[in-house]
């Protein structure tokens, strides 16, 4: 008899889901049927860093500026919004709640929408409000990562699927 193998949980960026969320007001509903699948088989963490770290909903567009999500989190650069404001804080405490929850709910994987500066995997803005990506990862990409939970874009979900089969197929560890 083969071993029952636990559903993999996955945290997923909740405007991905269509909830608005982003920092407009609006959702950015990512239509793939395997989500849909995931979301009604209970599989999915809805998470918005930003508004766990407690920024409103609309809220002035952030960049992160003077490097990426890791140099924010070690000191080296700060999250600013388009008016100014420093929400550096707010970035690094809903990363760190988004985190907690990660583990709280057993997830070790994530899908999240690129170009963010809380979720962004691949690209981040360049930080100058200019409408231009760059390579690099936002801040809640960054802490996860660091701890070890595979961060996927929203527009690489055939590897994220590749990834959890690969997981799901492996043998148990002899204890």
């Amino acid at each position: 008899m083969l071993p029952v193998v636990p559903m993999d949980r996955i945290l997923i960026s909740a405007c991905l889901l269509g909830r608005p969320v982003r920092y407009d007001g609006a959702g950015k509903p990512l239509a793939d049927p395997r989500v849909a699948r995931w979301q009604e088989e209970g599989r999915l963490v809805p998470l918005c860093p930003e508004l766990m770290g407690g920024l409103p909903v609309p809220r002035p567009a952030a960049e992160i500026v003077g490097g990426s999500g890791a140099d924010v989190l070690a000191g080296r650069a700060r999250v600013m919004t388009v008016t100014g404001e420093d929400v550096t804080a707010a970035f690094v405490d809903g990363a760190e709640a988004v985190l907690v929850l990660a583990r709280q709910s057993g997830c070790s994987h994530a899908l999240l929408i690129d170009g963010s500066p809380s979720c962004g995997s691949l690209s981040i803005h360049d930080g100058g409000f200019s409408g231009r990506r760059v390579a690099g990862s936002g801040v809640t990409a960054a802490l996860l990562t660091m701890n070890g939970i595979g961060v996927f874009a929203d527009h690489e979900i055939d590897r994220l699927v590749t990834m959890i089969e690969a997981g799901a197929r492996r043998e148990p560890e002899a204890g």
